[in-house]
């Protein structure tokens, strides 16, 4: 269901919890103009989790200051039904402390409240394709800001770096530092495809789901360290 390849618009499924209808209303309107099919809608983490055990969905977009129970709280509950939808962690600041726990908790992403109609498409549909829902940066600097500052996860991603090959290694490494793939193959002289073979097999061995919880582990296991310096491994 979740983050099937190549899927039609028509299929895209989607829920907004939020606790401002005003922002309900904005979302729904671009997405549906979108031609993405947003089936229901959530004023608190309570009826998100609802909206998500009675629909078929594939991407919940979910806000992190809610009454009744909070973004994080909800979004925790709805990763652990079977073949949860994915969750985008929407929040009006990009250093809100939720978000690192959300994305430790399983969340794909996050996006900020004033993000562009054409990005809040993109952002939804890059999810539902399984991609990567932010630059890698972007999240790289969050990660950076809270590891740094000693800030707990409520679920850590602790995986065993063992299973990588050293030029895996190398790749989770620049990953981590916010390089693209296109970027990471001028680096190691090799081709984007050889790259992304490269990714897919992170993220398989450490059984993560995206590229965002690949960054967290590699901060969590100390292979890089706030400020992009490399910690264990091979040097890049």
């Amino acid at each position: 269901m979740t983050g099937t390849t190549g899927a039609s618009d028509e299929t895209l499924r989607v829920i907004i919890a939020d606790d401002q209808q005003l922002m309900r209303a904005a979302f729904r309107m671009i997405l549906t103009a979108a031609g993405i099919d947003v089936v229901a809608e959530a004023s608190n983490g309570l009826e998100a989790v609802d909206a998500v055990r009675r629909n078929r969905l594939d991407v919940v977009l979910m806000d992190i200051r809610m009454p009744e129970l909070d973004g994080l709280q909800a979004t925790t509950q709805i990763l652990s039904e079977p073949e949860p939808p994915r969750v985008i962690v929407v929040t009006t600041f990009d250093l809100d402390s939720y978000v690192y726990a959300a994305l430790s908790a399983g969340a794909s992403g996050f996006l900020l409240k004033d993000v562009s109609p054409e990005y809040l498409v993109t952002a939804v549909r890059l999810v539902h394709a399984g991609d990567a829902l932010l630059a890698p940066a972007v999240t790289r600097r969050l990660i950076e800001r809270f590891v740094a500052h000693d800030h707990p996860s409520t679920t850590t991603l602790h995986r065993d770096l063992s299973t990588l090959t050293p030029r895996e290694l190398q790749v989770l490494q620049l990953l981590a530092r916010g390089l693209t793939n296109t970027e990471m193959a001028d680096r190691l002289h090799l081709s984007p495809a050889t790259v992304k073979t490269h990714v897919a097999r992170i993220l398989f061995k450490l059984d993560v789901r995206d590229r965002a919880h690949a960054i967290i582990v590699a901060y969590e296991t100390g292979l890089v360290t706030p400020g992009g310096r490399p910690g264990g491994g091979p040097d890049v």
